[in-house]
């Protein structure tokens, strides 16, 4: 389900993550922003030379992004997945869960292509909203989820960006799928 509004909404600016960990996307490399509601990762991404393909399901949000990136007005969560044997060098998700569509993201995800995933996290229940457990990310549960990947980053727990943003509980990721090949680390970066 659809993360609902939060008590601080989402700033329009990039997030900080995504803009931490944007320098491990190979240079031109196509991306993927699912759920990106008005575009601010995916604006940002296609301004630093990326081929950004956004999906959302609420049309008049994307008409940010068209002309900008490709646009994909598509109801991830009831109907078809739109983007089937689509592979991208990198995938973004920032304050979305839907549980049942973490075997499609992860194989969204070229070899050697990159995962960038934050929402709220357990804990944020007693911070505002949201508050049910569907929107909620367990502890651990991205670690879980991307076992098969190479984790470059991660965090979990209470975060307070400035004196006026109200905190929130987050959890966030950064991984690498496995490069095709001989087995070589992938030589990443660490830093932006």
């Amino acid at each position: 389900m659809t993360v609902p509004a939060t008590a601080t909404p989402p700033s329009p600016s990039p997030s900080p993550w995504v803009q931490r960990w944007a320098h491990l996307i190979a240079p031109g490399a196509s991306v993927l922003d699912l759920a990106c509601g008005r575009g601010r990762n995916a604006l940002w991404l296609a301004a630093r030379g990326h081929a950004v393909t956004g999906v959302d399901r609420d049309a008049a949000a994307l008409e940010s992004l068209r002309g900008r990136a490709e646009v994909i007005v598509a109801d991830i969560e009831g109907g078809p997945w739109p983007l089937a044997q689509r592979r991208f060098g990198a995938v973004v998700v920032t304050h979305y869960l839907w549980r049942p569509l973490w075997p499609r993201i992860l194989d969204t995800i070229e070899p050697g292509g990159l995962l960038i995933y934050e929402t709220f996290a357990s804990g944020q229940q007693a911070l505002g909203r949201p508050s049910r457990s569907d929107f909620l990310l367990r502890h651990g549960e991205l670690l879980e989820v991307c076992a098969g990947l190479r984790i470059v980053a991660y965090e979990d727990g209470l975060e307070q960006r400035d004196a006026a943003a109200a905190p929130c509980c987050i959890q966030r990721i950064a991984a690498v799928a496995a490069p095709a090949g001989d087995g070589t680390p992938w030589p990443h970066r660490l830093g932006g």
